[in-house]
């Protein structure tokens, strides 16, 4: 017997009650993009009720991303009824994926265009624009740690968008990312771009808001990435968003994270020091700085500006602002 059907390889009796008593709850009555009623379709990774409309659209964004099934037709497991039901339905996942939604941006309605409706849910789920910065993901599980958390417990943020604690004992701290600016930029487009940035540390990643028609970008968006005993260099990629084709990339570069990391751990706790000057991250050509990138204790936490020449592109230079927090913190 498989570990997800019964014997005649359907989902269990319960685990289909369930699904049902989810999809009559009043806030799955309608498309949790559109509003369109009576939705028969669900994203059953991300845990929405969809409309047939809305669906076609989160097939084109792959299954990686939305993973659609009929709420009646398709044969469902165990796992996947799980899954929606630990979401909790389209006002749960829509307090995330819409926690920030900026204001003149309006959901699609019923009879919205498919332009319209293309727009907004690859902005909702694939570039993540409306979640909470230190939040958006873009691999399928990857951990965010705030410095105001508790010492043993991360928070993973996974494709079913539920919020799970696991112990961090692997984990040392975490590193704030503020992507400043970006300052002539490659162009991708007929006479401009559409920049966002990527950042990546081992299996995390984290990405800005896509900032569209600009080549001096200004983000002043903050990321976050836990980091761990093992630690990589931090990479970074600038990529220009496309509506009907894959985003195009614009330029990456390196971080190395040692000198911040060495600096704080040999001065211990900032919050007992001045603003002083505690390390350097020297320029040279085997790295992307433009500039040598000092260390210093700012208002007792311990920072780094970099400025970067970003590399296998024509033109193109980025200012991140990076902030350690350890993990007693």
């Amino acid at each position: 017997m498989s570990n997800h059907y019964n014997d005649y390889g359907k989902p269990s009796r319960a685990s289909l009650r369930k699904l049902n008593e989810l999809l009559r709850k009043s806030d799955n009555r309608n498309c949790a993009d559109c509003g369109g009623p009576d939705p028969k379709w669900a994203s059953a990774n991300i845990g929405v009720f969809i409309c047939t409309k809305c669906s076609s659209v989160h097939r084109s964004l792959g299954t990686d991303i939305s993973k659609v099934m009929s709420v009646t037709l398709d044969p469902w497991t165990d796992d996947e009824i799980d899954s929606m039901i630990e979401v909790g339905g389209n006002s749960s996942a829509n307090s995330i994926y819409e926690a920030y939604l900026p204001k003149g941006v309006s959901k699609p309605k019923p009879n919205s265009s498919n332009e319209e409706r293309t727009n907004f849910i690859r902005s909702k789920y694939e570039l993540q624009e409306f979640l909470k910065p230190s939040l958006r993901i873009v691999s399928s599980k990857s951990s965010f740690k705030s410095c105001d958390s508790r010492n043993d417990i991360d928070i993973v943020f996974d494709s079913r968008t539920s919020i799970k604690e696991v112990n961090v004992d692997e984990i040392i701290g975490t590193l704030k990312v503020k992507v400043m600016k970006g300052t002539n930029l490659a162009v991708r487009d007929m006479l401009s771009s559409d920049p966002y940035v990527i950042l990546a540390l081992g299996e995390q990643k984290a990405r800005t808001t896509v900032i569209k028609s600009n080549l001096n970008p200004v983000w002043n968006e903050e990321l976050e990435l836990s980091v761990p005993h093992s630690y990589r260099p931090l990479k970074l990629q600038v990529f220009d968003h496309d509506l009907f084709s894959a985003d195009d990339i614009m330029g990456e570069a390196e971080i190395d994270l040692q000198p911040l990391l060495t600096a704080a751990m040999a001065f211990g706790d900032p919050q007992l020091l001045g603003d002083m000057q505690i390390g350097k991250w020297l320029k040279s050509s085997d790295n992307a700085l433009i500039k040598d990138s000092t260390i210093n204790i700012v208002d007792g936490k311990v920072k780094q500006e970099v400025s970067l020449k970003l590399q296998n592109v024509e033109s193109g230079e980025i200012e991140l602002e990076l902030e350690w927090c350890p993990l007693d913190e």
